[in-house]
């Protein structure tokens, strides 16, 4: 007598999956948020580097009252400056995309012009829809 035996295991591994979903999730979360949080991480160091010259100057005595002014300028800017540049970032983001759209447009129409200078066929069709344009 013979009988078989099917068991349906899993083709990938449950750990591998988990990582495959958490690497999707921080790959959309970078693609979402990417120019504004590097804009305001560039502003605040900046600020904060600023605060720090400011704090070497003074004297030992007030080293904590410096630390204290140094975290709150850090964290009061990063509460202060995340909307106007998160906003920032994302205009010159759909500024950036415009401009991309435009060039790949123009590098087609160049691409078409000049297999029109060579084909009489796409010429004529060229031609054709000008007419019917104007």
């Amino acid at each position: 007598m013979t009988s078989f035996v099917h068991v349906s295991y899993s083709t990938e591994h449950p750990g591998v999956e988990r990582a495959q979903r958490v690497a999707a999730l921080l790959q959309f979360a970078w693609r979402r948020a990417r120019h504004g949080s590097l804009l305001l991480t560039a502003v605040v160091s900046a600020l904060l580097v600023v605060v720090d010259q400011v704090i070497d100057t003074w004297s030992d005595g007030h080293l904590l009252a410096g630390w204290v002014l140094l975290w709150a300028v850090a964290f009061g800017g990063l509460a202060l400056l995340a909307a106007p540049v998160r906003a920032l970032g994302q205009r010159w983001s759909a500024s950036f995309s415009r401009w991309n759209t435009a060039r790949v447009c123009a590098a087609a129409d160049r691409r078409l012009w000049d297999l029109a200078q060579t084909d009489v066929r796409v010429m004529a069709d060229i031609q054709c829809a000008f007419t019917r344009a104007g």
